[in-house]
């Protein structure tokens, strides 16, 4: 076996945030992305985001919160949505200057992109959204961080069209995130090649465990899903060699008010930080 066979594709550490709330994407530690499907209201924002603060204080991990402001793919027109991009990314940045921890969420235009830009570390570029043009040029050109999820749709190589579309627009400071791929109707499958080819290719990679979880459209007027599983993925994710997991977390997902198939409870989230961190460690030994 050759020594690249053994070990994982070296790359430089991306650098996230600034000040004492810096973090690193690519290092020695994993990065998680961790926070609630939706900003159900700024109490329970706040409420996640200082536990959060804590179990990644006590196991000394790095990590980015995330929430979003406004759910602009719902199955459903009724569905609850969010606080809106004003309001939420306000929150965000108060969470940020508080928690001293980088934040980040996804944003649906180019308008938001500059309001999101003032006051979040990291843009998030939704993954049915990953290939618009005008969205990810006014990403790009904010400065910030930009991830790229990868949508259902694209096979890991098409990810380098759109590094080349970032960096056109000035953007280096850039990762994508694998969510799973459409695998018939209403169902995802992740394919842990993907992370292998995406670093291969220069890129750094995070998984998404709880949207690969997802059974787009399953519950008729919602998404469903196997949120059991999610654990499972990110243990094997983390042992391909991914920079990151991302978990979207809730303290009872049974009562979230977006994508509560697909969370992990709070309760059994430091169990498996930890796991995953010690998977990552044996990894890039």
């Amino acid at each position: 076996m050759s020594e690249s066979s053994q070990s994982v594709h070296l790359l430089a550490p991306l650098t996230i945030g600034s000040g004492p709330g810096t973090v690193h994407l690519g290092g020695a530690q994993p990065l998680f992305i961790l926070g609630p499907c939706v900003m159900e209201s700024p109490e329970f924002t706040w409420e996640m985001a200082r536990a959060l603060k804590g179990i990644c204080t006590e196991l000394d991990l790095p990590f980015v919160f995330k929430a979003s402001y406004d759910k602009a793919n719902r199955t459903s027109g009724a569905s609850f949505r969010g606080a809106g991009v004003e309001v939420g990314c306000r929150l965000l940045g108060e969470i940020a200057r508080n928690f001293c921890v980088p934040v980040t969420t996804d944003i649906h235009s180019p308008e938001e992109a500059k309001i999101a830009a003032e006051w979040v570390d990291i843009l998030q570029i939704p993954a049915f959204l990953c290939r618009q043009t005008d969205l990810i040029e006014a990403a790009a050109r904010t400065g910030r961080t930009v991830n790229v999820k990868k949508g259902q749709f694209l096979a890991p190589q098409d990810v380098v069209n759109i590094a080349k579309k970032l960096q056109s627009f000035g953007c280096e400071n850039f990762f994508f995130t694998e969510r799973g791929v459409t695998f018939g109707y209403n169902n995802l499958v992740a394919d842990m090649r993907s992370l292998y080819w995406i670093r291969e290719m220069g890129y750094h990679i995070v998984f998404d465990a709880t949207h690969s979880v997802q059974r787009p459209g399953g519950g008729g007027d919602r998404t469903s899903g196997d949120g059991v599983l999610a654990p499972v993925l990110a243990r094997a994710a983390a042992a391909a060699g991914c920079d990151g997991i991302f978990i979207e977390t809730h303290t009872d997902p049974s009562k979230a008010l977006s994508d509560g198939p697909n969370q992990v409870p709070l309760a059994e989230l430091p169990a498996l930080l930890s796991q995953l961190a010690k998977i990552h460690a044996l990894v890039r030994q």
